[in-house]
């Protein structure tokens, strides 16, 4: 058998092309026209023409302000929920119910999540349903504008609801490392009660690790599209969601304008990172000045009952969101204000299901192939990284989530303008790599840390016996790592599944998915079949989870190390 010896620098090389190449091409393409450069718009002057024509858009200091403070707020809330419920309860069974019940909502699309919160909160939504007429006299919807309101409070609540999630796996992954247990016995031992125990001991030494997922939270919440269109203001809409219109709009000189609005959004999105940094920066100088003082705070049970709380109604609200959206999907009439629908019917389901084979094959077949390719390229560099007895360099640990920080409309129209003139523009191949370019992060968030967790040993002793690195890697670490592999294509499906932008941008209109049909379907008036678009939005994901779940529990049935319950 031929020895396995892929070059260590070429798995890297792959990475840094597939990341940096499309955000380099894409950030040019779209300084050039924010700058009056577009050749094949006849624009081949430089000028600030399309800074002017961006300023005089009606309503732009609004939509600025509007795309900042609900991005940066809902941020600083979901983690605030996410530390103060870790703090809280670390440790306890309450702690790993409530993680049972958070770690499948982390697979929920954005649009998913925000289409059944909008069915759940609107005015004629399930809330009202249940509450009418009896508690609130409402014999007809009343007229409140609680979706779509001026302020993106349903909007944030939104953001809330799905960043909550997300920070508390990364929080969970980053309280899983073993010394972490001492540095709780050390606290408890030195008097400290369990919430300040953990702000004074325990969050030093974690937060390095939630740090950038926190940011990439708050990138992409102050650009976000898809949760814009679903839940956010339409008079003005937040800036990402305008600059998508101006990209598409017939108009061609907007879409020069459009560019300088991108520039914009990364200002938006840069300026609230850089205030959180600053706002991180005063938390560490008061904090440090008040640990100090050696205060115990052993009285926490009216904080610890307040952060479970929050929490508990964070995953209710998504659990009731996702009620709706299962009732909507088989609802063939639902009069105001009956708490259940008058008739049920399979018939939207159905319909969609016959009307969709190619819509729903192109979302599985984005989402396996990105999947696979990015689960693939994390484990070829982790293992050529770990053979050549050297970490995954910083530097390239860094470009490898530079597509989360920055927004997503700042580089994709750059994109979309270098695949139109390579001939991809509107083609799966086209939509594929800008779906590699989100995935790939995630992926290999989802897979270092099993991967470095690995015992060596296992290796060596085979290595020992005269094994190739083929043959170790397929016989001996893929299998210990069965689990955490699958999880992770789990993990990279329901991100392309969710992808709006770009293949909203990229795939021109030829390349649809379930996502981008169910928020188009949003703004529409049949709930019914905008209930079963993003039911299949969100079933693709979970299929995906519970396959994960299931070929682990056949394979390890008479492997008691390798099962969950060891």
């Amino acid at each position: 058998m031929a020895k396995f010896r892929p070059g260590s620098k070429l798995p890297s090389l792959i990475i840094v092309f597939l990341l940096a190449g499309p955000v380099l091409a894409g950030l040019a393409g779209t300084v050039l026209p924010a700058f009056g450069y577009l050749p094949v718009l006849g624009a081949r002057t430089l000028t600030f023409a399309p800074f002017a024509q961006l300023l005089s858009m009606p309503g732009l200091l609004h939509s600025t302000a509007l795309s900042f403070w609900t991005g940066l707020f809902a941020s600083l809330v979901s983690l605030a929920i996410v530390l103060c419920f870790a703090a809280a309860w670390s440790g306890t069974h309450t702690f790993q119910r409530v993680s049972r019940f958070l770690s499948p909502l982390l697979s929920v699309p954005h649009a998913a999540a925000a289409i059944g919160l909008a069915f759940l909160i609107a005015p004629s939504g399930f809330l009202a349903r249940l509450l009418s007429p009896w508690a609130t006299g409402w014999e007809r919807p009343p007229d409140l504008l609680l979706v779509n309101d001026p302020y993106g409070i349903a909007m944030t609540l939104g953001l809330v609801a799905k960043e909550v999630p997300f920070l508390f796996l990364m929080t969970l992954a980053a309280l899983n490392r073993p010394e972490i247990k001492s540095y709780t016995k050390v606290a408890t031992s030195l008097g400290y009660g369990r919430m300040s125990g953990f702000f004074k001991v325990i969050l030093p030494q974690i937060y390095p690790l939630i740090r950038l997922p926190m940011l990439a939270v708050i990138a992409y919440s102050t650009s976000v599209v898809d949760v814009a269109v679903i839940l956010g203001p339409t008079t003005p809409a937040p800036l990402a969601a305008r600059l998508v219109v101006w990209m598409n709009d017939p108009d061609l000189s907007l879409r020069l304008a459009a560019s300088a609005g991108a520039l914009l959004q990364l200002g938006i999105s840069a300026g609230a990172i850089l205030v959180y940094l600053l706002f991180e920066a005063s938390v560490t100088k008061l904090s440090s000045t008040r640990f100090a003082l050696g205060h115990r705070i052993k009285s926490d049970g009216a904080g610890r009952m307040a952060a479970l709380g929050t929490m508990v109604f964070i995953v209710s609200a998504m659990c009731l969101s996702l009620l709706v959206l299962m009732i909507w999907s088989f609802a063939k009439s639902w009069w105001y204000s009956a708490p259940l629908p008058q008739n049920w019917s399979v018939s939207a389901f159905s319909m969609a299901l016959m009307q969709t084979p190619q819509i729903l094959g192109t979302t599985i077949l984005l989402g396996v192939l990105a999947a696979l390719i990015s689960t693939s390229l994390t484990l070829w560099l982790l293992e050529t990284k770990t053979n050549a007895a050297e970490p995954v360099d910083h530097r390239l640990r860094t470009l490898i989530f530079v597509p989360l920080l920055l927004p997503q409309i700042a580089f994709l129209f750059g994109l979309k303008m270098l695949f139109l003139m390579i001939g991809l523009d509107g083609s799966l191949t086209a939509v594929l790599l800008a779906h590699l370019v989100f995935v790939l992060p995630y992926a290999f968030l989802a897979l270092s840390d099993p991967w470095q967790r690995q015992d060596p040993r296992y290796a060596r002793v085979a290595a020992s016996m005269g094994a190739s690195r083929a043959r170790i890697f397929f016989r001996v670490q893929l299998p210990m790592l069965t689990r955490p592999v699958l999880v992770t294509l789990a993990v990279a499906l329901a991100v392309s599944v969710g992808q709006y932008l770009p293949t909203l941008m990229i795939g021109a209109g030829r390349v649809v998915t379930v996502t981008t049909e169910s928020v188009a379907l949003a703004s529409g008036g049949n709930r019914q079949i905008t209930a079963v678009y993003a039911l299949l939005q969100l079933l693709i994901p979970f299929a995906g989870f519970a396959v994960a779940a299931a070929i682990p529990a056949v394979l390890f049935k008479n492997r008691t190390a390798l099962r969950l319950d060891a």
